[in-house]
Order: C-alpha cells, then sequence, then structure tokens
C-alpha cells in the first residue's frame, strides 16, 4: 500500500517523472503490477472526469502529429494543460512502438504544460493501446485538462476511440485522389467534425472543394445525435491557421451536449462499455491459460489445418471440456 501511495500523492502533486512511472506501471502486464494498478487508479477517479476529451484520427499523411503539435501549443498558451496518448503501431516481433512522437513533436515535447506519452497498440483493434483508458484517467487526475488521444489511423477497427472520448475529430486533406474513398463510412458516422489539413499556399482552393464534398457526404448519413451536426472545417497546421475555430467547435460541442446533460450520461455509457470489454478480454486470457486447453489446443489446431476436423466441431469440443471442467468444480 505504501508502494502505491508513493504514485498516487506524486500524480497527484503533478510530478511528470511519476506520472510517467505510473503509466508504465498500468501497461506492464505483470499480475502484482496489474493489482496495483488497479488500486491506484480506483484512489485516482475522484479526482477525474473534468478534462476535454478528444479523440483524433486521420488517413495516411493528412499530418496528424504536427496538427496535434500546432493544436496543442495553442492550448498551452492559452492556459490549458495538455495530455498527448499517442498511440504507435507495434512490431509484430518484438510487441514494441515502431515510431516515436516525442520526436515527431519536437515543441510540445519540451513544453511545461504539455505531456506526450507514446504507448504501442500492441496489436489492439480500435486504433488505441489496451490501457489508454486508464492512462487518460491519471493524466487527468494530473491536472491535464484536455486529453487527445492520437489513434494509429483509420479504418473500420479504428472508431473505438470514439467510445471513449467527449469529441471525435477525422483529419483530413485535399488534393490526393478521391477524398471520399479515402475514409470508411463507420468513421464519418462516428465523427464529430471532420478538418481538412494543409488548406495553405496553392492547396487552400482543393482544401474548399474537398470541403464541401465531404459536407454532401455528413449529409447523407443517418446521425444519431439529437443536439449536434458534425461541421467540415479547414485549417493550416503549419501557418496555425483555423486552430481557434476548431477549439471553439469543440466548445459549443461540450456546451451543447451539457445543456442536454447528454456528456455526463455519454461518459457513464462509456464506461459500462470498458467493464465489457475487459470482461471479454479477462474471459479470453482465462480460457487460453487453462492447463487443459492449452494441453488440447495444439492438436486440434492441427487436425484442422488437415481437413479432418471442422472448425465449429473443434471449436465445441474445447468450450465442451472447459464446460465438465467447470461443473466438476462446482460441484466439488
Amino acid at each position: 500500500m505504501k508502494e502505491a501511495q508513493y504514485y498516487i500523492e506524486g500524480v497527484l502533486q503533478r510530478n511528470r517523472l511519476i506520472l510517467a512511472r505510473t503509466i508504465t506501471l498500468i501497461e506492464s502486464s505483470l499480475p502484482a503490477h496489474q493489482e496495483m494498478a488497479r488500486t491506484i487508479i480506483d484512489r485516482l477517479l475522484p479526482h477525474t472526469g473534468k478534462s476535454y476529451r478528444l479523440g483524433i484520427t486521420g488517413v495516411p499523411g493528412a499530418g496528424k502529429s504536427t496538427f496535434i503539435e500546432g493544436f496543442g501549443t495553442m492550448l498551452t498558451e492559452l492556459g490549458h494543460r495538455v495530455a498527448v496518448l499517442a498511440i504507435d503501431p507495434s512490431s509484430s516481433r518484438s510487441g514494441g512502438s515502431i515510431l516515436g512522437d516525442k520526436t515527431r513533436m519536437e515543441k510540445l515535447a519540451v513544453n511545461d504544460r504539455a505531456f506526450i506519452r507514446p504507448s504501442p497498440s500492441q496489436g489492439t483493434l480500435g486504433g488505441v493501446a489496451r490501457k489508454t483508458r486508464e492512462t487518460m484517467l491519471v493524466c487527468e487526475a494530473a491536472g491535464y485538462d484536455v486529453i487527445i488521444v492520437e489513434t494509429v489511423g483509420v479504418g473500420q477497427s479504428e472508431t473505438t476511440v470514439a467510445s471513449m472520448v467527449d469529441f471525435f475529430l477525422v483529419l483530413m486533406i485535399a488534393g490526393a485522389g478521391d477524398e471520399l474513398q479515402g475514409i470508411k463510412k463507420g468513421v464519418l458516422e462516428v465523427a464529430d467534425a471532420i478538418v481538412i489539413n494543409k488548406a495553405d499556399g496553392d492547396n487552400i482552393l482543393r482544401a474548399q472543394m474537398a470541403q464541401k464534398d465531404y459536407q454532401t457526404a455528413l449529409h447523407l448519413l443517418m446521425r444519431f445525435d439529437p443536439v449536434w451536426s458534425p461541421p467540415v472545417l479547414t485549417c493550416s497546421s503549419v501557418e496555425m491557421t483555423g486552430l481557434q475555430g476548431i477549439w471553439q467547435t469543440i466548445a459549443d460541442h461540450r456546451a451543447a451536449h451539457n445543456t442536454a446533460n447528454l456528456l455526463e450520461a455519454k461518459r457513464r455509457e462509456q464506461s459500462l462499455d470498458w467493464m465489457n470489454f475487459l470482461l471479454d478480454e479477462g474471459l479470453r486470457q482465462w480460457f487460453y491459460g487453462n492447463p487443459a486447453i492449452r494441453s488440447q489446443l495444439p492438436g486440434l489446431r492441427t487436425e484442422v489445418a488437415a481437413g479432418k476436423l471442422s472448425p465449429t466441431a473443434a471449436a465445441d469440443q474445447l468450450l465442451d471440456y472447459l464446460r465438465k471442467i467447470n461443473d466438476t468444480g462446482a460441484k466439488a
């Protein structure tokens, strides 16, 4: 408990080094670390929930890191404290991050009012790391009032980030061919705003044309938000134009949802969704961690690959075996 208290007090005192160590502890897969992390998060929970939670995704080449650096710098100049949780693609061999966000956001990385945490996605669908939600809560407890989650990229499985933030922004660029083919319908359906980046120089006209195309596309989609229609905005991260308008849009979105009492309801629903996700993940780990399953699985996989056993029969056999073990344990 004393060790957990070290992390709790350090986070609440806004100690950046202890904050980084706390996140490392949360991301650890060691059982002892996971148990301590649960204690820390439970104790920090009353100090969370007051930040703007923003998710940012975009097509390759849209300039997500440049945008976040410019946007984050502007927010710090306005007096905000910004935490950027940048999710890197993971190496399929080592599981480590491929990219280095602190090198891609050099200016923001040395800003005293900003905190950048690159985390490997470790193959998790949804464009977020397994511990992104817990990391977000810890950053809130450390006094960061704007949390930005940068996802791996755009795709139908990347929209999981929308289920953990208040505002989901999709970053696009113009002049790269057929823009509407570069984004999935599922992403558009959960977007709270689309921003056309790199609207500068000779690209301004193309950005304005793309803006109209996306506005038309959004009108054709079914929206489930009763108080918000997603706008399409333009900006230049390099010239720092349009960024204040984006922040005002985010503030307007928050005000509309607060007035309609939708923000807290959304966050409660997100907490339940996360609990269900953790249950699914825990059951999966428990299943594959069972010694009897581990002993039978290689042989069944060999039979399925050889065409001697159907995938359905193999799965049923494993599940039935597990049910018998549980029934035996329950009777005992």
